[in-house]
């Protein structure tokens, strides 16, 4: 994502009108590397602003996102507090085509006095860092601690004085002239095509507008620069000297590039390189444009970081059982041969007088064949004839207690990987530390996880299921995870009220509440909807959920939680939709039919 020099000043000149003598009311830190000031500005009100120095995703914002905090506050966080809580900010300051940005503060020390401080926010990839520095230029903390077995060339340590990154060794395009660009172009060699020139050469520039600025010039192609004559060197530099003009302007357009109806990319100009498969979509603001765009990655990101431990035992767990079911059903097709064991040990009893001790084999006559062929039948040198007619129905008998007990362990097996599916389908949709917690408990309960901690350790409180409302005003409720599907199916449901769950795939239970009303048609479709969605089976079409009342619903004794068997239910196809999903979340509910629990 081109979070760029010019990007960054973009977004820096949008702040400077909204935060400038904005007070630092509380200092979050919901993510290991993102922090959140909470600001009361004369210009915005109350708002927060986000600075995060993520390796994937640096950037600052202002931001609507709510994220979660944890429940003890990380040492960083405790230490901006200290020096932050209370301060203004009295400017924001770019270091010219620098992805640094400063947020220059009006302090007050403990002794009471006055004193400047700077929050500094570095925009480099994995070098990415936010540090406080003092009025005396020293840094006092950083997120990040860089020392001189990490870098040779610059250590971010507190107590040291604070440099600036090194800067690239490359051109600016806001000061270089059209007569300097032409003979640049003119010297170029073996440069390859416009944009890699352009890339290598100017700082500040990333792919992306280098690629528009190649498009522009030549929109039929991408041009290598080794084959261009001086002429359209020249007349290349007076086009770039004429974009790079607009770009010292400074008017930029907040711009999300939409592709197949999903942001992929954002920049501040209107692009037109992917020509009518990309759809260019004007933001408000910068910080609007970053929120939409980063909102559900960083949910998505932050949830998969702290479910990796839990996701990689389920998933180990699931492929161990997905072996052992491969191997148990084929020795249980092994056994459904038994009955040719006793046959041959009954031909060996037959032929008892004909066995000598020690022979390896018996050639007889098999008079289980209708055609009285004969056979050879391996017999042990170390048993004796009976013993070897013995071992025969003993592997007979064995092999008939194999079939049931593999049978069983079979449908044990089925059950539970049944169940770690439906698990991972849950993690895959956790979207808070208290959904995650609950599948904790859920494991933990059920043996996969070991207890840790002292038994008194505080429970987070019991989540309750998503709640949604039908058009026709029915309220319709979504289990989160299995232990709440079991609560909201045997408990929260009544008799009357319609059941509905995907066919024979892992997801979501789905009551509609219907008290002693008839649901019409739209309203058990949109229910199938949401069951599909909230299910593994999202990404298809045509989905098949069974639709049952509650009390033709029931939970064997024993089974496994989110496990249940029922009967007299029909079944309907539905392809999941995200956008019903929100818009019947946000649906207010109605009053033309349903019955809400107590």
């Amino acid at each position: 994502m081109p979070f760029d020099a010019f990007f960054l000043s973009a977004v820096a000149a949008e702040l400077s009108q909204t935060i400038l003598d904005a007070r630092i009311d509380r200092v979050q830190q919901p993510q290991r590397d993102a922090v959140i000031l909470q600001l009361r500005s004369p210009q915005a009100g109350n708002c927060r602003l986000l600075l995060t120095a993520s390796a994937n995703h640096p950037r600052i914002h202002l931001t609507e996102m709510s994220l979660e905090n944890p429940a003890q506050p990380p040492m960083f966080c405790m230490f901006l507090r200290k020096h932050l809580t209370g301060a203004r900010i009295v400017k924001v300051v770019q270091p010219p085509l620098e992805r640094v940005l400063e947020l220059q503060l009006r302090c007050t020390d403990e002794l009471g006095e006055v004193a400047q401080k700077r929050l500094i926010l570095e925009i480099m990839g994995r070098s990415s860092n936010l540090i406080l520095v003092g009025e005396d230029g020293r840094i006092l903390d950083c997120l990040r601690r860089v020392d001189f077995s990490q870098s040779q060339k610059r250590q971010v340590l507190p107590g040291l004085f604070y440099q600036p990154p090194v800067p690239l060794e490359k051109q600016n395009p806001l000061t270089i002239s059209q007569e300097a660009l032409t003979e640049l172009l003119l010297q170029a060699q073996n440069a390859g095509t416009i944009d890699r020139w352009l890339l290598d050469t100017f700082t500040a520039l990333p792919p992306l507008i280098c690629r528009e600025l190649s498009f522009g010039f030549s929109p039929e192609g991408a041009l290598d620069l080794d084959s261009l004559p001086q002429s359209r060197r020249e007349q290349l530099a007076a086009y770039l000297a004429s974009q790079f003009g607009k770009l010292a302007e400074g008017k930029f357009t907040p711009t999300m590039l939409v592709r197949d109806s999903a942001p992929f990319d954002f920049t501040y100009r209107p692009i037109a390189q992917y020509g009518p498969a990309v759809q260019c979509v004007p933001y408000p603001s910068f910080s609007g444009l970053l929120d939409a765009f980063y909102g559900q990655k960083d949910r998505d990101e932050s949830m998969r970081q702290r479910s990796q431990s839990v996701h990689k035992l389920v998933t180990n767990l699931f492929n161990r059982t997905k072996r052992k079911l491969a191997i148990q059903e084929k020795e249980l097709e092994a056994t459904l041969d038994r009955e040719r064991l006793r046959q041959l040990g009954d031909i060996v009893t037959a032929n008892l007088h004909a066995i000598q001790r020690g022979q390896p084999q018996l050639e007889a006559v098999d008079f289980y064949d209708p055609e009285m062929a004969k056979i050879r039948i391996p017999l042990s040198p170390q048993l004796s004839p009976q013993q070897n007619a013995a071992k025969y129905y003993k592997d007979y008998t064995k092999a008939k207690h194999a079939q049931q007990y593999l049978t069983q362990q079979i449908q044990k097996g089925t059950a539970e990987l049944h169940y770690l599916s439906s698990v991972l389908e849950e993690l895959s949709r956790a979207q808070t530390e208290k959904d995650l917690q609950e599948i904790r408990q859920e494991l933990t309960e059920e043996g996969y996880l070991r207890q840790t901690g002292s038994k008194k350790r505080q429970k987070l409180p019991a989540s309750k299921p998503m709640e949604f409302c039908s058009s026709d005003g029915f309220p319709i409720y979504v289990g989160r995870n299995n232990r709440q599907n079991d609560q909201l199916t045997t408990k929260m449901a009544y008799k009357s009220d319609l059941w509905l769950h995907t066919q024979k795939i892992p997801g979501s239970h789905v009551i509609i509440a219907c008290g002693s009303q008839t649901p019409p048609d739209r309203t058990v479709t949109e229910a199938a909807i949401l069951a599909a969605w909230f299910s593994q089976a999202r990404n298809g079409q045509n989905v098949a959920v069974d639709c049952a009342l509650v009390k033709h619903v029931k939970k064997p004794n024993g089974a496994k939680p989110g496990m249940v068997i029922y009967d007299h239910y029909t079944t309907v196809y539905v392809t999941p939709s995200q956008a019903l999903a929100e818009q019947l979340r946000a649906n207010p509910s109605g009053s033309s039919g349903g019955t809400a629990w107590n």
